[in-house]
């Protein structure tokens, strides 16, 4: 079993910080959200593309996809009684020269064995595609 372990600091008005390994990532945990840091359900909608890009770097290795980049947008939808983000919509898009079959099979793998993905899915509605693009 692996473990994780953060902290995160705030002062009265909302100005926050958390600390993961060397890493120093500012948040905004203000009553009213302001337009500079993310807000929280900003950092998790940003945890849930990290999961995805991550296991696109790491099932192209281990189903041999070369890939040059992927990019990831994500949306959130949030309730607000009781408060919980409701739904999650991404669109993955990953440039190779690789077969669609392929970039299938890698987008089953990212939805399968993701624990962030599998984590936000046993909560919430999830839903995405991945974009195929030929390098030129």
């Amino acid at each position: 079993m692996l473990e994780y372990e953060i902290t995160a600091f705030s002062r009265a008005g909302g100005e926050a910080t958390a600390r993961v390994k060397k890493s120093i990532i500012p948040f905004d945990a203000a009553a009213e959200s302001g337009e500079q840091d993310p807000n929280p359900a900003e950092l998790f909608l940003s945890a849930f593309a990290a999961c995805i890009l991550k296991n696109v770097e790491r099932y192209s290795h281990i189903l041999h996809i070369p890939y040059s980049r992927a990019s990831v947008a994500v949306r959130g939808w949030r309730r607000d009684v009781p408060p919980a983000m409701i739904k999650v919509e991404y669109e993955l898009t990953v440039w190779s020269h690789e077969e669609d079959r392929k970039m299938d099979l890698l987008h089953r793998n990212i939805k399968k064995f993701g624990t962030i993905y599998n984590t936000v899915l046993a909560s919430c509605e999830v839903s995405g595609n991945l974009i195929h693009k030929i390098e030129e």
